[in-house]
């Protein structure tokens, strides 16, 4: 018995030294290696930016067509497989615009004509493509002329128009003046024609964008918008081509005519142009009536802003052009060696209004600097587990089309296979990290910051300097349709995140948005566009090559707990069961709870035997378990009147595509009961509190992976 006790121990230890002795280099040294100085390189980083750059390049222009050539040739020589994946789809371009103002009915002859032009500062290095820079603009807007006195309603945003109903303000018959800040552009479009306004006029305020009227400089001598600064931008409120919704554009493919695309509601039906902030000053010198509130007012040297209507009038023109143009999504492949089935997906995209210094380029050259680094770890030996997807959008600016586009192709595949989708459009705008996630993806991001440096401060890690004071650092929500994340989210139910360094800045979509700023202002030693590509990396190679996924779905359900709450307060009635949902809640918890255990279970099983079959069947089992579960938080019907959204969880506000809700279902209808204030709105509402709450429940079923 001795001897075979003996044996039996040597047998052990000469098969662990010749494991020991055979065995790979751990992923975590590769981990160790990507984010290490030897690797990084904010110079590259640096040289990427400068070449993206160099020119406005808009979608479906030749600009951008170079640029993803560009993209495309880093990918490939970092050993990366790539291809380019093409899509015909809707865009516009300006072709006249024209604004002009009479300050006073009585004096016609005081009439103002604006000519609508970005100036070119003093020593501009970009002076000589300045040409390229399209008109000024909004995508998608409606073509028409339209003349009427001029509303001033703040922000746009519903609570605005609200303001101006008790103030006695009718805004029926005008052209609105908004100031941008608030809530996104098409929202603002779209909440002036459910008004009865006739045409939109949207500016920038100094006090929002041009440093307040302050000692704050314009740019290039400080980081504040020039008063002809104008931003431009998309005002679609859908998602994808409007003439394919919900399906993928195609040469051969159907496709909606314009009647069809203006009766599905989400592109505008009045005409709107973008202003500079020195332009909308001009026109609310000439806006008379009560004087606005406090809130509603701009810098202290600004004029006194009244709401009108009138006395001036303005006479707005705008006519687009809509083509079928080629847009070009850059996608490379690693495939995994143990699961190339299973995809993690990193995001960004490279078309911008300008030159897109910061948005979206840093993010592009974050990008490109982690494909020369998986590239430099492919040469040392690193594979990995499973298959790393890098996405390189065009289009996003238009309505996240390439993206969007891109999902609903591979819709099937991406539903059975993608682990995750890490997304980073502008991965810098200054200082201090910011972060959204699906909550099962906290945990991650916390132990991830905790092992890259601070950029700003070298004694600490980013995780350190997000906390703060806090106990825990704030990590936003995935509801929004603001970038490249919401298809793969809000329509088939992929985990995500989403990162930056800073969080908005002042010369956000105009031509001033170009190298010099990012140089002067917004990341002079490129250091934050390292640690943004670091960390991005880091948390793509632990999705990819941990052998347990990392996902916490109790950081899910307490999350929806935290929501329950704010729903409570909200309820037009408190006869509104929302027991259903408390209950699969607390369902979900200990679906989570579980799961945490059977995994811990199967690492200490492990131990050091030997694993087999038996063993790899059941880490896949599980994994497919914590994968598939965000899927169960969609619904085929998607959300009342907007079934492209599928996500019950978290989606876009319907009044602002940039204002992200949870249990966006249920606060649309709470918001409609609030209103109607009659049974069967009431019922609406009891109604999405048990759709959610089944889908809260079939989440818990699968995390379980047992059949009732």
């Amino acid at each position: 018995m001795i001897i075979k006790t003996v044996a039996a121990t040597l047998l052990a230890i000469a098969t662990s030294s010749i494991f020991l002795l055979f065995s790979p280099t751990p992923k975590s040294f590769y981990h160790s290696l990507f984010i290490s100085s030897s690797l990084s390189d904010n110079v590259s980083i640096s040289s990427h930016l400068h070449t993206l750059t160099r020119r406005p390049h808009v979608a479906g222009q030749e600009a951008n067509a170079e640029a993803a050539a560009y993209v495309l040739s880093i990918f490939a020589s970092s050993s990366i497989k790539t291809h380019i994946a093409p899509y015909p789809v809707a865009l516009t371009y300006p072709v006249s615009r024209s604004l002009t103002l009479t300050p006073s009915p009585q004096e016609p002859q005081s009439q103002i004509n604006f000519n609508l032009q970005q100036e070119i500062y003093s020593g501009d290095p970009y002076a000589d493509v300045a040409h390229e820079v399209l008109p000024t603009f909004h995508a998608f807007a409606k073509s028409g002329t339209v003349t009427a006195p001029v509303v001033y309603v703040n922000y746009g945003s519903l609570e605005d128009y609200e303001v101006l109903k008790q103030m006695g303000v009718n805004v029926s018959g005008s052209i609105v003046l908004a100031r941008y800040g608030k809530i996104y552009r098409g929202s603002i479009v779209q909440t002036a024609f459910e008004a009865g306004a006739v045409g939109v006029l949207v500016y920038t305020d100094r006090k929002d964008y041009g440093g307040g009227g302050g000692e704050g400089k314009w740019f290039p001598d400080g980081k504040w918008l020039p008063p002809s600064g104008v931003q431009v931008g998309t005002v679609y409120n859908g998602l994808g081509d409007p003439t394919t919704p919900g399906w993928t554009s195609s040469e051969e493919g159907e496709r909606l005519s314009d009647d069809e695309v203006e009766k599905a509601g989400d592109v505008p039906l009045i005409p709107s142009l973008p202003v500079s902030a020195a332009d909308g000053e001009t026109i609310l010198r000439a806006i008379g009536g009560q004087v606005a509130n406090d809130d509603w007012q701009g810098s202290e040297d600004a004029p006194t802003y009244k709401v009108g209507p009138g006395p001036g009038i303005v006479h707005l023109s705008y006519t687009g052009k809509q083509v079928i143009g080629t847009i070009e999504n850059v996608i490379g492949v690693i495939e995994g060696t143990e699961e190339p089935d299973r995809f993690v997906i990193l995001g960004n995209h490279r078309d911008a209004w300008t030159f897109g210094a910061v948005d979206p380029n840093s993010g592009t050259a974050a990008l490109l600097e982690i494909a020369q680094r998986l590239g430099k770890l492919q040469k040392r030996g690193w594979k990995p587990r499973r298959t790393i997807v890098l996405c390189n959008w065009d289009a996003e600016e238009y309505g996240l089309i390439g993206s969007t586009e891109w999902v609903e192709e591979n819709r099937q595949m991406l539903a059975s296979r993608a682990i995750a989708y890490l997304n980073v459009d502008s991965a810098v705008y200054g200082p201090g990290f910011w972060a959204s996630a699906t909550p099962q993806l906290d945990e991650l991001l916390k132990q991830a910051t905790q092992q890259v440096q601070d950029p700003d401060n070298s004694s600490q890690t980013i995780y350190q300097s997000w906390v703060g004071s806090s106990s825990s650092p704030m990590i936003d929500r995935l509801g929004s349709g603001e970038s490249d994340f919401a298809a793969f989210v809000q329509h088939v139910g992929i985990p995500a995140a989403d990162m930056a360094f800073g969080k908005g800045y002042p010369v956000y979509h105009s031509m001033y948005d170009d190298f010099i700023w990012m140089q002067k202002f917004g990341d002079p030693m490129f250091q934050r566009h390292v640690a943004v590509a670091s960390l991005w990396g880091l948390v793509a190679l632990w999705l990819a090559d941990a052998e347990f996924l990392p996902f916490n779905y109790l950081s899910y359900a307490l999350e929806l707990q935290r929501h329950m709450k704010d729903l409570e307060d909200e309820l037009p009635d408190k006869n509104i069961n929302l027991a259903p949902l408390f209950k699969s809640i607390e369902e979900l918890k200990k679906a989570a709870t579980k799961i945490n255990s059977q995994r811990e279970e199967i690492e200490q099983h492990k131990g050091w035997q030997f694993i087999g079959k038996n063993d790899h069947f059941k880490v896949r089992e599980l994994n497919d378990r914590l994968m598939m579960a965000e899927r169960a938080f969609t619904d085929q019907d998607g959300l009342l009147g907007r079934s492209w959204y599928k996500h019950l969880i978290y989606g876009p506000s319907k009044h602002d595509d940039y204002g992200s809700k949870s249990f966006p279902g249920i606060d649309e209808a709470i918001e409609k009961a609030k209103s109607l204030k009659t049974a069967e709105s009431r019922k609406l509402v009891q109604h999405e509190v048990w759709r959610v709450a089944r889908a809260v429940r079939h989440a818990s079923q699968i995390i379980n992976g047992e059949l009732t």
